[in-house]
């Protein structure tokens, strides 16, 4: 196993706050992280809500993957998760506790990097409990029309993502990276989403992106050729680099750390989910290990194995026909 991955579950040491806008409703939200138990997971805390109702931040409570991913339980909702996802995944933070007033996680400066300030701040606790950790071992593939993306057996977690908008500024963008703390941290975090002028300004005519501006979407102007926002990019592939941060966000809803490489070709939020789903139905190209003590110290590989298995991702599994057959695939 790659050395990267550590044996332990890790929460916060102590909670941590922030406010900020939704990028959709333009509302204030307050958020506060705080450590959560082992074995529990992400969860999501609506504190504006009589009873304080919790959603896991799960890939079976996925409800919407229109212009973000949007997680609910009924008629509770929490939208716009993949920022902080990828920033508590890319942080190796596996339990916590996030509570916000509203169904909007703040945009922030529309990357993940203020939240890995945050957590920061809060510091990591290494936890008792030893990580499971979901292991690729046939390809699985993904495909919607001549958009794709596909998960191969890697000893780490590797992501490499293209995208191609036929126009003078981005043209075709490609990045691999395999994903440790301090490389998501240095090139993946910072970078912004990202949208075309027009769309935006339509999205205000519907009601949306209310709390889009100068300050937290980067801008691509009417000619294709430049950005409007005058402090220029972070990286000169910056959107690809964003199209990472929200791809290592969505997959953090598989619930834990993964060992294999994602190839993506063009892909957004609603592929990102038939990934998953494709995952979860193909039990038979992928394992769970977890790492076992070995009296008063730990080994590097994991020593308990298991093939995938209903039981092993019964949160996860979808009914027969949920993914269609023409669509996805595990390789031989």
């Amino acid at each position: 196993m790659a050395s990267q991955i550590e044996p332990h579950q890790y929460t916060l040491k102590r909670p941590v706050s922030c406010c900020g806008v939704g990028l959709h409703t333009g509302r204030t939200v307050n958020l506060t992280i705080r450590p959560a138990p082992a074995n529990t997971g992400i969860r999501f805390v609506r504190s504006d809500l009589a009873g304080r109702p919790v959603i896991p931040a799960r890939m079976d409570r996925v409800v919407d993957t229109t212009l973000a991913t949007t997680i609910g339980d009924g008629a509770t909702r929490v939208s716009t998760t993949e920022h902080l996802l990828a920033a508590l995944r890319g942080s190796g933070i596996d339990n916590a506790e996030v509570d916000l007033d509203s169904h909007e996680v703040p945009i922030m400066d529309g990357s993940a990097g203020p939240f890995v300030y945050l957590l920061r701040r809060g510091g990591r606790r290494k936890q008792r409990a030893l990580r499971n950790i979901l292991r690729i071992t046939r390809p699985i593939s993904y495909r919607d029309g001549d958009k794709s993306i596909r998960i191969e057996p890697y000893d780490g977690f590797k992501v490499t993502g293209r995208i191609d908008f036929g126009d003078e500024l981005i043209r075709e963008q490609v990045y691999t990276i395999k994903v440790t703390r301090e490389r998501f941290c240095r090139e993946i975090a910072r970078a912004r989403t990202f949208g075309f002028v027009e769309q935006v300004e339509n999205l205000w005519r519907n009601g949306l992106a209310l709390g889009s501006t100068l300050n937290n979407v980067i801008a691509i102007h009417w000619d294709r050729r430049s950005i409007l926002n005058e402090d220029g990019l972070r990286f000169d592939d910056e959107f690809i680099r964003h199209k990472v941060l929200d791809l290592i966000g969505d997959m953090a809803l598989l619930g834990s750390p993964i060992l294999g490489h994602v190839i993506a070709d063009r892909s957004g939020h609603s592929l990102h989910l038939g990934l998953m789903k494709a995952i979860a139905a193909n039990s038979d190209c992928w394992e769970q290990v977890k790492f076992r003590k070995n009296g008063a110290s730990l080994p590097r590989r994991p020593v308990r194995t298991r093939r995938g298995s209903s039981k092993l991702l019964a949160p996860f599994m979808l009914p027969a026909g949920k993914v269609p057959a023409s669509q996805t695939a595990c390789a031989a």
